[in-house]
């Protein structure tokens, strides 16, 4: 059996085109393809066209390490947020390697041949794909869905129930009474984006989040720029958000009250008078035990100034013909509902994972570095930051692969997998934060151990020094030919 490429790339958003330039910089010899499922590049970015789509994170971190952001913005919207990653793959020609319209359902791996047969869904034909190494770049969003809690009486509301994932540009919001169900951060970009032509819009939450104001602009960045070459003052940028952005969340938990007490001061600053914050806008939990919210220019708290929009903290009681009555009595008139009460989890794209006859649930894998995993060989999966930027971890993931890549064809091996015991581990749950969509898919997540390298870190440093200058051969990642089945040895990385 002989494979139909050297390594097959699941994904075409942020991190599959940075995968694809970084393996053609890095291994330039080798064969690659991307699979697709839908029909667009962008990923997230093309998917969700709700108004105001934009991401909370500087893309001086969330771009890609080899080009520079070059917009005034920093904080940028989805359209341009598209348009860098299509720009990235046209640039470096990967576009021509995407295969569109392939849905990965299954993968199966053989030691024997040190091949992956991968199961492709094209409509309603499947095809086979063999490769040697195969690198996950989908997320961890389900695609086909959000989560909308079953309130009851949704059924009698008389007016357009839409979740943000399912937004199309027909949707009319002008002059409507509506209302945002939710507190995260696609609620709080959609408030002050409908305020501006809704007649009034009221963001109902269960509970507050934690929500911080910076500017859109980057001054110190765009000043860089100025007088920098590109690269250079992108350079700048990245690595003054890189560290401001750790000593923020290190802060976060080594004084969580301080924080907890200067974020909600800053809250206060910002909206003046005339607002309960101790109800609205202080949360029962520490600062990072879920994301923090990030507005850009203080855009939610001027709607909220202004009286086009207002924050309601209470729970539903169930959905009526003209809005929603809450379990005080109160009710709330509405022409439109937005259920922007999250997103479902689906780990590896919901893809069927086997390795040498046997199949593997996904909870029950265990994390190698936050990119391989226990077992699994030639396999890789990008499984971005929770506390930084999603591509600062992805470019570290990459550039670990293809060392990895390289590694096995200068000692002559086929195949690299992690091992160790349980009884040399303790094993827990991987994500430490308690966000709902993680809270619901905590099942279906890969573990982790109390001890490196089995591992989701959350530090940019300590994984730079492990994925970009760590040592290849640490003592559980272990080297095999094919055929090789009754064991693999350890190799002296170079």
């Amino acid at each position: 059996m002989q494979a139909d490429v050297d390594v097959l790339i699941v994904g075409a958003g942020l991190s599959g085109i940075g995968a694809a330039v970084h393996l053609q910089t890095d291994c330039p010899d080798k064969t690659y393809a991307i699979l697709e499922a839908r029909d667009a590049i962008g990923g997230t970015w093309d998917l969700f066209r709700y108004p105001g789509i934009r991401s909370d994170s500087d893309m001086h971190t969330l771009g890609y390490v080899f080009k520079p952001w070059t917009e005034a913005k920093a904080i940028a919207d989805g359209p341009n947020i598209r348009k860098y990653v299509r720009e990235t793959a046209a640039e470096h020609g990967v576009d021509k390697h995407i295969r569109f319209n392939h849905k990965v359902v299954a993968a199966s791996w053989s030691s024997e041949t040190a091949l992956w047969t991968v199961t492709v869904a094209q409509g309603d034909e499947t095809s086979l794909i063999h490769c040697r190494f195969l690198f996950m770049c989908s997320g961890y969003y389900n695609y086909d869905a959000g989560y909308t809690p079953d309130f009851e009486g949704m059924s009698d509301f008389q007016g357009e129930i839409v979740h943000p994932q399912k937004w199309t540009a027909d949707i009319d919001h002008k002059d409507k009474k509506i209302i945002i169900i939710g507190s995260g951060a696609t609620a709080v970009t959609l408030v002050p984006e409908l305020a501006k032509t809704a007649s009034h819009v009221t963001m109902l939450q269960r509970s507050p989040t934690y929500i911080v104001s910076r500017p859109a602009r980057d001054l110190l960045a765009n000043i860089a720029r100025k007088i920098l070459p590109h690269g250079l003052a992108y350079r700048f940028a990245r690595w003054k958000n890189i560290t401001l952005g750790r000593y923020f969340y290190n802060r976060t938990q080594s004084h969580p009250e301080k924080t907890k007490q200067t974020l909600l001061k800053r809250v206060r600053k910002e909206l003046g008078d005339g607002f309960d914050i101790e109800t609205d806008f202080t949360p029962s939990y520490n600062p990072w035990e879920q994301r923090l919210c990030l507005v850009p220019d203080s855009d939610l708290f001027n709607a909220l100034k202004s009286g086009d929009a207002s924050v309601k903290t209470a729970h539903i009681e169930k959905f009526t013909p003209e809005g929603i009555k809450l379990t005080t009595g109160e009710t709330l008139d509405a022409d439109m509902i937005v259920t922007a009460t999250g997103l479902n989890l689906k780990f590896l794209g919901g893809m069927s994972l086997t390795v040498d006859g046997e199949h593997l649930q996904t909870g029950d894998l265990l994390t190698y570095k936050g990119l391989m995993y226990r077992d699994v060989p030639n396999f890789a999966n990008v499984f971005g930051y929770t506390n930084a930027s999603w591509t600062l971890k992805a470019d570290l993931t990459c550039h670990y692969v293809c060392r990895l890549i390289n590694l096995l064809d200068d000692t002559g091996r086929d195949f690299c997998v992690p091992r160790v015991s349980d009884d040399q581990i303790e094993i827990k749950d991987m994500v430490p934060l308690s966000s709902g969509y993680f809270a619901r898919a905590v099942d279906t997540l890969p573990k982790e151990a109390t001890t490196e390298p089995w591992q989701q870190m959350h530090d940019y440093a300590a994984d730079i020094k492990a994925l970009r200058h760590g040592d290849l051969n640490d003592g559980f990642m272990t080297f095999g030919r094919k055929q090789e089945t009754s064991g693999t040895e350890d190799i002296a990385a170079e």
